[in-house]
């Protein structure tokens, strides 16, 4: 049976604090996700994602942050697990114990192991989704990575996993390819059921909520969900002056949090939280390391130069 959850709006996926012996802080993990939740506009949370450095996070751990989140969202929206793991049958157990501790939805990372060569064996991508969909009744978002990458489903085989897995449906759009976003959509949009594409174009929002978007899911929004919803709600509402302003706004922003090394930009966007008072520290797990205190500096120039903290 088709779920009847229908995603929209504005999804974050939340940071996780960290204490100095790199403990989860469950006092600012708290006071986070009550920030985004009751931020106007919000529609749901993902939980266990990157932004939430899920690589470094044990099964125990993942199951805690749900349960933390359950409690502290307390139904005002949709919480979204994030079934990352590489093994399909470990990404049923996570499943699994996730609709135990009622989450509301699954994002379904895709494993690595697509990375040597999976666009020739379309097979894995679908099979792994639906395994995770007959061990579960929860409803699923299908992660698209970029096209770049080794992990990346193709748009047939995207198409057919839609259509054919009940459970799936939304799609988290990051293949960093307008073109190849624009076919995602265009092509789902033809189904005889609903599937919602949320962008995670995080660099480049205003372009992919043109073509069409029912939402954002992202991890920036951890930092700026509230311009986020403004830029979603200027194009939904076909003010495209508004919508420019507001791109222009979040550009330096983007620029900033998701220069290269990329893979330090959730690391950026819990010392600008630290900078803004919305937590008490931004310690990340090894392998991440620490930003400079060059790179603090840079982000808290961005963030007056945006108006976002004072000077």
């Amino acid at each position: 049976m088709r779920p009847s959850l229908v995603l929209s709006g504005v999804i974050p996926a939340n940071l996780l604090p960290f204490t100095p012996y790199l403990e989860i802080d469950e006092k600012n993990y708290r006071k986070h996700l009550r920030y985004l939740v009751n931020t106007e506009g919000v529609n749901g949370i993902t939980i266990n994602g990157h932004a939430a450095e899920v690589a470094t996070l044990n099964f125990e751990e993942q199951q805690y942050c749900l349960n933390v989140a359950i409690d502290e969202v307390s139904g005002k929206v949709p919480v979204i697990f994030g079934v990352y793991s590489d093994g399909t049958q470990n990404a049923i157990r996570l499943a699994k114990m996730a609709e135990k501790e009622n989450a509301n939805c699954l994002l379904v990372f895709p494993s690595t192991v697509y990375d040597y060569g999976s666009y020739l064996r379309p097979e894995m991508a679908y099979n792994h989704i639906a395994k995770i969909a007959e061990a579960t009744s929860l409803p699923i978002i299908v992660f698209v990575y970029p096209i770049t990458s080794g992990l990346h489903i193709r748009t047939e085989n995207l198409v057919r996993i839609g259509a054919e897995i009940d459970n799936v449906i939304a799609i988290k759009e990051w293949s960093n390819d307008i073109t190849v976003y624009e076919r995602n959509y265009r092509e789902l949009k033809k189904l005889d059921k609903n599937i919602s594409v949320l962008t995670s174009f995080s660099k480049a929002l205003l372009p992919s909520l043109c073509i069409g978007a029912d939402g954002i899911l992202s991890g920036h929004g951890s930092l700026i969900a509230d311009l986020q919803v403004a830029l979603f709600n200027a194009v939904k509402n076909n003010d495209l002056i508004e919508g420019r302003n507001l791109a222009k706004k979040i550009y330096p922003l983007a620029q900033a949090f998701y220069k290269e090394p990329f893979l330090d930009m959730h690391n950026r966007m819990k010392e600008a939280n630290v900078m803004l008072g919305r937590f008490d520290s931004a310690y990340v797990r090894p392998p991440l390391q620490p930003v400079t205190s060059r790179e603090r500096e840079e982000i808290r120039s961005v963030l007056v130069s945006t108006g976002l903290l004072l000077a």
